[in-house]
């Protein structure tokens, strides 16, 4: 038996020793940059001076006003009328094969816009 657990101990020590490989070490690289030492001094100072993007208050602060591309009251009346219409809760799912019966007259292709 005890011959069984060095034989067995052996195998595991040569299987962990195959398995364990060290990396090589290829020293310092030389960097490599398209920049002269000015120009790279002169992105330090300009990125130094501006504002941190990543920071706490980037995001405090109220976002800009957005532009419509449509007109407030002809949005207003588009969403009147599709609030009014009667397939305004109309789901596909509800009918057989997911095929809405053409008398209902779905119009699919217009997209909100703002």
């Amino acid at each position: 038996m005890n011959t069984s657990k060095l034989i067995a101990a052996a195998a595991l020590s040569i299987l962990a020793a195959a398995g364990a490989q060290a990396e090589t070490y290829d020293g310092v690289h030389a960097p490599v940059s398209a920049n002269s030492r000015a120009e790279v001094q002169a992105q330090g100072v300009v990125a130094a001076r501006s504002e941190n993007p990543y920071g706490d208050a980037a995001s405090s602060r109220v976002a800009p006003a957005l532009a419509a591309s449509a007109d407030r009251q002809a949005v207003r009346s588009t969403a009147v009328a599709a609030a009014h219409s009667a397939n305004q809760n109309l789901k596909r799912e509800a009918f057989e094969n997911s095929v809405v019966p053409s008398q209902f007259k779905l119009d699919t292709t217009k997209q909100a816009g703002l």
